[in-house]
């Protein structure tokens, strides 16, 4: 199954070095050496296997290799520097993936040395936009139970997509978290983690979780930052430009894996339409060069939209997501307020309609025709 950013990366892989960052088993090194298909004299080169490490380390790959594949490479000291002198001194035939499960911008603490060398594509679960013709997009309870990580997705055997979920939570806390910074209390991470999975779709309280974890808040963000820079979890910030007395503070926390999600239909269906929203707001940030935004509205009143996609900082639509029923009094509000487009999402819909010049669609047709 070819990914959607396939086509797009074999173009910039003629202008610079590409960077493949997204979540641990997203599919990122299997697209990479997917790509490297393509070429005559691949090399990939794995930081974590130490017989690899020693050819990075001395640079002893052929000078004839079309295609360099450094996976997880951020995990090697000064390794941007390194990166760079590698890129500068390449021969000129040579093209670099790099891949990794962590932000790149968590990375650019310090300077950036790497400026200007390299486009960025971020691998995220598949979509059902992403599947769309596949014939596997059609099962929303599917990627709302088992999430569109590949091997869950994709497994026959229910049994063995919450056997992945139970490996895949481990190596997160175990392995990702412990290797992205030192945290001696790895049982307080764990229980924000817990926390989270059963508040998605409200406004997170870092006092709240402080409080019932025993940590102070500072440190409850910073855990939160840390999630979300292993991409395990995203937040989604209020809405501020124009709106009058918004809370300015707490973000909505959601999660890549809706399998984590722990709460009714509704809270999944909300987390699912989040990722497919995020998904192609990243899409078109890294396509088109433009800042594209997922936020959400809500004021001191409780009046509150989930979702708002933002273009360079402007309201471009407002989106609200119900697993059942159409009443909508908020979206219709802001919709009179701020004059921009509204969608009302609903997961069971018998017929896509436009009311008070809002869209009512069926979350299946509306996810499948998202931008990627």
């Amino acid at each position: 199954m070819e990914r959607r950013q396939k086509t797009q990366i074999l173009k910039d892989l003629e202008k610079k070095m590409v960077f493949i960052t997204g979540p641990r088993q997203s599919g990122k090194t299997w697209l990479a050496k997917d790509i490297a298909a393509n070429f005559r004299k691949p090399v990939y080169l794995n930081y974590d296997r130490a017989e690899d490490r020693k050819i990075i380390k001395n640079e002893s790959w052929l000078n004839s290799t079309d295609i360099l594949i450094f996976d997880e490479l951020h995990k090697m000291k000064g390794w941007k520097n390194y990166l760079k002198g590698v890129f500068d001194t390449k021969p000129e035939n040579m093209r670099i993936i790099v891949t990794g499960s962590a932000r790149l911008a968590t990375f650019k603490k310090g300077g950036d040395s790497l400026a200007g060398r390299f486009f960025s594509h971020t691998l995220l679960p598949f979509s059902p936009a992403e599947l769309s013709e596949t014939g596997l997009e059609d099962d929303l309870e599917r990627f709302m139970e088992h999430s569109g990580f590949p091997e869950p997705f994709l497994a026959k055997d229910p049994a063995d997509a919450a056997r992945w979920r139970k490996q895949y939570i481990d190596g997160l806390v175990r392995t990702d978290i412990l290797d992205f910074e030192k945290i001696q209390d790895l049982r307080s991470i764990e229980l924000v983690l817990e926390l989270l999975r059963s508040r998605v779709g409200s406004p997170v309280s870092y006092s709240s979780i402080a409080e019932d974890v025993g940590i102070s808040p500072n440190t409850v963000k910073k855990y939160i930052q840390i999630l979300e820079a292993l991409y395990i979890v995203f937040r989604v910030t209020p809405f501020t430009k124009n709106v009058a007395r918004s809370l300015m503070k707490e973000p909505k926390i959601y999660f890549y894996d809706t399998g984590l999600v722990k709460g009714d239909a509704g809270a999944v269906f909300e987390n699912f339409a989040a990722f497919n929203i995020l998904k192609s707001v990243v899409a078109r940030s890294e396509a088109e060069g433009i800042e594209w935004e997922l936020k959400y509205l809500r004021t001191k009143e409780k009046k509150e939209v989930d979702f708002c996609i933002a273009k360079d900082g402007s309201m471009h639509r407002l989106i609200e997501a119900k697993y059942s029923g159409e009443n909508a009094p908020s979206l219709i509000y802001f919709k009179k307020k701020f004059n921009v487009p509204a969608t009302l999402l609903v997961f069971n819909l018998k017929r896509e309609r436009s009311e008070s010049g809002i869209e009512i669609r069926s979350a299946f047709s509306f996810f499948k025709e998202l931008y990627l």
